[in-house]
Formats: structure tokens, sequence, C-alpha cells
């Protein structure tokens, strides 16, 4: 591990953020000396970013933690085009309504995790929309085209993967490098950001932004990005087995947020405590060196500490609560998905469909012939097996991990 003297690059070191750098030492100087702005762009595609995106935004959150200042891009200009980073398919179009109400969504979710204001570290949020949209296309060739060359940009992993697959790439789509090159020169020149950081997918968008503030300014900016952030399985984070893990609570209910934290492989437990929450080292170099059932305890940790950075403490005592009513108790807890029963009564196959745990109901007779369906903890082998309407409360199960409450007359 490289020794760092700044307390931004010691702090991205020791909680194991940092993967590639395109010059350690001179950014380590500069950060001992000035405040450094630094950003990270996110796409307006949904209406919330997944946990998937959860390390970039901690990345922010660290910068400010070490007195620095984080710039926040929303790419309503590139998102227009699309990333073909790590695509296949061409990205559908939105309406400018659409990104806007995307924006503002996504907001709600960075107030959370850092302090905006006017003050020289705290946040601010722009939009590369205000200035690509005024670019001409003729001063974008001359001014910027004549920086990249074909060549390079066939090299990039993100073009290469498409056509290898033999998967279209549109001109729009390829021209996705170049401005968000010209994002981070814009924002050096006007913001005086000297840092854009991003995951390791990203590290050939970054490197053209930081040549090209080279090659036009004579400025020099860098560039940091974080590892791949998979789990102990392999997966890919930001997703579990029914969808994308959403950051926010309209897209994605308090109690099945916390649970994705509650689920963690043991082996990812001091991994994620260290990326994903502000717990001190020491404390988490106790917790993860627990072992047998006793993980569990840290398993907790995790998902309250991560829960109430994104949803608030509330949201993660809540959620707790409704763990241990659930699983400890046998009890009903207050957070979990609720289905009213019709008042005729339904099926088992109903039932599992009405809560949201199968898509289908050929997905739900697979559940139940699986052995995966139970009503207050027993077992259902008939996916034809009444409820009843007139029934109180009745605890829904689907597996060991997802639970729900159905609710008669």
């Amino acid at each position: 591990m490289t020794e760092y003297t700044s307390d931004l690059l010691r702090l991205l070191s020791e909680r194991g953020y940092i993967h590639q750098v395109t010059d350690g030492a001179a950014l380590d100087a500069l950060a001992n000396t000035q405040v450094v702005p630094g950003y990270v762009g996110f796409d307006a595609t949904a209406a919330s970013l997944h946990v998937g995106n959860l390390v970039s935004i901690m990345l922010l959150r660290r910068l400010q933690q070490a007195g620095h200042k984080p710039v926040v891009v929303m790419g309503g200009g590139t998102t227009r085009i699309g990333d073909p980073t790590g695509k296949d398919e061409v990205r559908k179009m939105l309406t400018d309504e659409a990104i806007e109400a995307n924006i503002a969504s996504i907001r709600t979710v960075f107030e959370r995790f850092l302090t905006f204001g006017d003050g020289p570290t705290d946040a601010i949020l722009v939009n590369n929309h205000d200035w690509l949209g005024q670019l001409g296309y003729i001063e974008m060739l001359q001014k910027v085209g004549t920086h990249f060359t074909v060549n390079r940009m066939l090299s990039f992993d993100s073009v290469k993967m498409r056509l290898e697959r033999e998967q279209p790439m549109t001109f729009l789509e390829f021209n996705y490098m170049i401005l968000q090159g010209y994002d981070f020169r814009h924002l050096c020149q006007t913001n005086g950001v000297r840092l854009q950081m991003g995951g390791s997918d990203q590290w050939g968008n970054i490197v053209n932004g930081v040549e090209l503030s080279r090659r036009m300014d004579g400025v020099e900016v860098f560039g940091l990005t974080t590892p791949l952030i998979t789990k102990a399985d392999g997966t890919k984070m930001g997703k579990s087995v029914s969808g994308a893990v959403w950051l926010n609570p309209a897209q994605l209910p308090d109690y099945d947020y916390w649970q994705f934290w509650r689920n963690t492989d043991d082996r990812d437990v001091g991994r994620f405590l260290r990326l994903f929450t502000d717990m001190p080292l020491d404390e988490i170099a106790r917790l993860e060196a627990l072992e047998g059932s006793e993980i569990n305890a840290a398993k907790v940790a995790l998902a309250n500490a991560a829960t109430a950075l994104c949803r608030g403490e509330d949201a993660a005592k809540a959620a707790e609560a409704t763990a241990s009513a659930t699983f400890a108790g046998g009890g009903l807890g207050a957070d979990l998905p609720v289905w009213a029963i019709p008042a005729g009564g339904c099926t088992m196959i109903d039932a599992l469909v009405g809560i949201g745990f199968a898509t289908s109901r050929g997905e739900a007779k697979r559940l139940v012939a699986g052995g995966g369906a139970r009503l207050d903890g027993v077992a259902i082998s008939d996916e034809n097996h009444p409820i009843s309407g007139t029934s109180g409360e009745i605890r829904i199960s689907s597996g060991k991990k997802k639970h729900g409450i159905l609710k008669g007359a």
C-alpha cells in the first residue's frame, strides 16, 4: 500500500477506495496545500441511483470529510447520449422533462450524504446540459475533436467490447467520451475542479479528460478510480435477487434496503463496513473478526449504519425492529410489505403475485413447488391453497429472507 501524507489519500487508501491514480504523488502534494474540488458524474436515466453507484457517492463524502469540495455532476446532457461503457444496447432516449424530474429525485439522496452550501468545502450540484447544450457542433469539432484520434477511441474497452460482440454503437454514443473529457476541462476552468473520480470502468474516460486539459490549457488535473465492487460470490454490486437495490425510498422500501445489507456474505462484511459506513476502523476490525453466528451482529451493525446514512436513523431503527419482530419473535413488523386479501378470498398463487414475491403466476407456482412458500411459517405445497378474506393478519414468506403481511377484512 502506497504511503500518502494528505488526509484525503490516506483516508481513501485506508478504507479501500483506491484502484488507480493518474499521479498519486502530485495529487497527494496538492491535497496537502489547498482545498481540492473533485467531481463524480452521474447520468439521470432513472428516478433513483442504486447501490452500485454508492461507492462513488461515498467517494464524494470522503472528499468532504477530508476537507475538500465535492462537485456532483448530473448528466443532463450526457444522459441524452448514453455512456456505452459496459452496455450492449443503445440507451433509450428520455424526454427533457423526464431527465429533469430524475435529477430532482436523485438530488434528495445526495443531500443525505453531503453538506451543500456556498462555503469552500460545501458540495455543489451542477448539470452538464448547462454547458454541453450551448456547444455548437462545428465549434465542438474544432475545439475538442482535434484532440481525440479515432485510433485511440477505438482502443477503449467500452468501444471494443461492443464491436467484438457485433452490437451496434451509434455515432451519438461514440461521442460520449469526448463530451465527458470536455466536462472535466469545463469544470476545471469554471469551478477549479482538479480531480475526477469514478469506478474502474471509467478509467479510459477519465484519462481522456486529464489529457484534454493538459493539451488545451496546459493544466495538470488528476483522475482516481475505485476497484470494481463485486460481492464475494462474484455478482455485481447493486443487484439483489429481486432486482436493483435503489437508494430512494420511493423505489425501494426502507426495510428491503436494510435487509439487503443484513444479508451480506460473511466474507464481505469488513470491506463493506469500510466502504459504505463511517464506522471507525478499529471497530470494523473487531466486528469482522467475529466468527460463527456472532458475525450476524456485524451484519446488523452494517445494515444499521448503511441504512442510517441513506435513509436516516429512524428508518434504520424501524427496519431493525421489524426484522427482530419477524425473525426472532415470529411477529409482524411494521415495515414489511402489505397486501390486502380480496373480500372473497384468494389462493396462495394470488397472494404471492399480489405482494410482489413473484412476477408471474408461473413463477409463483415454481416457488410453491420448490417448498419456498409459507404462511405463518408453515410450508404450503398446494398452489391453490385457499386464503380467506375474513382472516386477520397472516405472515407470508418466500424462502427464508422475504416476508410480508396479508391483511384480511
